[in-house]
């Protein structure tokens, strides 16, 4: 029975490179993030990474189209407490606006900054320079 279930995850193991390969930035970053954060934290660590590594791979995927639409589009300033970071949730007191022509991505203008946002998660993705 041991013997069986090495085989199988060495097996798996193999195939892992492959999967994430054909995978798109978000998945491949979680990943990544989750596995690297198990190796540290231990499931706490990996739970973190998976979400660090989702925020990154959501900034991968994000052009140039999207970062000068919203540069140039209009939304109120709102003023927080808490600190914008890539990768934490905004509050949900935060409205999100579309971004023009890219209905993947939201953002808004916080503390002044503008920040490209993932709307199911509400996670900030980018901020914009």
């Amino acid at each position: 029975m041991k013997k069986r279930l090495l085989v199988a995850f060495v097996s798996a193991a193999a195939l892992v490179p492959a999967i994430a390969c054909a995978q798109d930035p978000v998945t491949r970053n979680t990943n990544e993030g989750a596995r690297a954060g198990a190796a540290v934290g231990g499931p706490v660590g990996g739970i973190v990474g998976g979400t660090v590594g989702m925020a990154t791979g959501i900034a991968e995927g994000i052009t140039s189209g999207v970062i000068d639409s919203v540069r140039v589009a209009t939304a109120p300033n709102v003023v927080v407490r808490e600190r914008v970071v890539v990768g934490e949730p905004l509050p949900g007191t935060v409205r999100l606006y579309e971004v023009p022509n890219y209905d993947r991505y939201r953002y808004a203008v916080i503390n002044n900054q503008r920040v490209i946002v993932d709307p199911q998660s509400r996670r900030v993705v980018r901020i914009v320079d």
